[in-house]
Parts: structure tokens; sequence; C-alpha cells
């Protein structure tokens, strides 16, 4: 294997989801199949293993990696907005835990090819996916001034986004923005030097990808279902990597642990809200400094995990 990528907080999402012998599991981020591993492990011998990524390659190395475990896992290259789909479909709904691990894994960041990252000069292409949707070098070439510095700032929370769409345009002008050294080469001039320990393309990069892969949205979308999939006592657990994910992640947890939502005048309960969800973590549990010195890709991780209650809301 080309690349190893090593699972973010391992023995806390193992300590959170509590995989136990004839468990049903989903992994809805697969990637290489390191989190796999360890629900595989310690749910046996009967415990089985629904994992889902949309990208091909993920999905090649995950079936490497959890060969030795044959018919406990079940892996299949898809996106996780389509959770309840392909759940239902192979016999995972309910499910005892279900795992999102939000992360770029190391495979990806790793090939050129996938221009994620402005280390090395690749296309701009940014899709989990490669076979369908727009890539990151149309949205740069083809946006317009006001809807591309929307973008960077909603998406990359970049408050100088428009003093670098300004240098993107025109440079466009002159010659397509193809590939991830010439879109960071612009934004390091218009920003020289480096924002502490960041590079001045990061948040430029993260918008790109997010918008590429519609992250956000699905994220909110493949949440709900989650809810709707799990056994009473289930686990949810998610990790973040930035703000907005972790925003997303901590307000729907919120909300579905919210009970009665009459009006604060009202002598009853007449809204007859229940919550489906108990917050395991008030905080998100962060890496520890021995990880972060061994993995510098785990320093800005969030861990939120939450419990199904007993009763009809959780849905099936």
């Amino acid at each position: 294997m080309a690349f190893v990528h090593i699972p973010v907080l391992y023995d806390e999402v193992l300590q959170a989801l509590e995989p136990r012998a004839g468990g049903r599991y989903i992994d809805c981020t697969v990637g290489s199949g390191g989190h796999a591993a360890g629900i595989l492990e310690l749910s046996s011998p009967d415990g089985t293993l629904l994992g889902l990524d949309i990208d091909p390659m993920a999905i090649v190395l995950a079936r490497e990696r959890l060969d030795s475990f044959g018919s406990r896992v079940t892996l299949v290259r898809e996106d996780f907005i389509r959770l309840k789909d392909v759940a239902e479909k192979y016999g995972f709904k309910p499910a005892n835990g279900i795992l999102f691990d939000l992360g770029v894994s190391s495979f990806q960041l790793g090939d050129p090819a996938r221009g994620f990252s402005f280390q090395v000069d690749a296309p701009l292409d940014m899709r989990f996916d490669q076979n369908q949707g727009v890539t990151a070098a149309e949205i740069v070439n083809r946006l317009g001034e006001d809807e591309l510095t929307d973008l960077l700032y909603r998406f990359g929370e970049e408050h100088r986004a428009r003093v670098i769409v300004k240098a993107v345009v025109k440079s466009r002008q002159r010659e397509p923005i193809r590939t991830t050294r010439q879109l960071a080469n612009i934004i390091k001039t218009v920003l020289p030097g480096r924002q502490g320990r960041i590079h001045p393309a990061t948040k430029t990069f993260q918008a790109l990808r997010i918008a590429v892969n519609h992250e956000l949205d699905n994220l909110r979308v493949a949440l709900e279902e989650a809810v709707n999939l799990l056994s009473p006592e289930g686990r949810l657990v998610i990790i973040s990597f930035h703000s907005l994910e972790d925003r997303i992640v901590k307000q729907f947890l919120a909300n579905k642990a919210k009970g009665c939502v009459c009006p604060p005048s009202s002598p009853i309960c007449v809204c007859g809200w229940k919550p489906s969800l108990e917050l395991s973590t008030k905080k998100p549990v962060r890496p520890s400094p021995a990880e972060v010195a061994r993995n510098r890709r785990s320093r800005s991780a969030r861990m939120r995990v939450a419990r199904a209650l007993r009763h009809e809301s959780v849905g099936w």
C-alpha cells in the first residue's frame, strides 16, 4: 500500500462506540479502514460492519485492509448522503453504532493527481469522486467575482477573500488557472508570508474542497438519517476537523437532545417533543499531545458523541 493513513482518535472512537459481539456498525467514511478494523476486532466473532466511501480508491484500500474479516464487512462505494438507502439495502437498520470521520485521508492528500494539497503542483481537481461533479478549477475560472468571494468567506472563513479573488480574476483573464501551484502562488503574492503556522492558501483550498464535494449540505442530511437508523442505546460518533463542520454537528446534536420546546410561559407541555439523543460529550474530545506528536494532522480533530434514547422518536 502506497499510503498509510493513521486513524485519528482511534482509542477514543472505540471507547465511544463500545463495539460488541453481534452488533451492527456503520462507518460512513471508511477511508483505508483504520477505525473499521478496530470495530470489527472488538465486535468479534460475529459483529458486522458496513463501510461507505465515495472515493473508489478508499474502497480498494479498505478491502485490502479488512479482507481477513471476510463476510463480516460490507464495503460500498457511495456518498453518505445515501446512508439510509444503503443501510436498509444491506440490512444495517437498526445499527448499534455509526461513525463519521470527516477528515481528508492521507492517501488523498498524498496523491498529487487529486489536487487537494498546495504542497505539490497538480491539477486543481479536489473531487472525492473524480468521475462526477465540477472540479475546483472550473469553480475558480467560471464563478463571478462576488460569488467566488462569498464562497471563500462562507466555506473557508477567509476574511481576505475579496483581495484573493481580485487577484484570481486578474490572473485568469491572462490564462486559466489549472493547477494547485498556480492558485497557491497567486494567493501568496497578495498574502505574503505565513499566517502563523498556516499557509496563506489553506483557507481557500478548504473552501474549494467543501464546495466541490457539497460537504456541509451532505453532512446535514446524513446526520439526520443516522439518528433514524440507530437502535435504542446506539452510539453516534462524529469527528470534525474545522469549525464549520463542528458547528453543524454541535447544533444538530443539541437540537436532537432538546426536550420540551413549549414557550416558557406555557403552564404544561403541549408540544409532545421528546429528545432522540442524549449527549455523551458536553465538550468535544481532542487528541492528546502524544497523538498530535505522532500524527500532526490530528491536531484540529474534534470528536462529539451521542447516545440514542429509547422511545418512538428513534424512528424504526
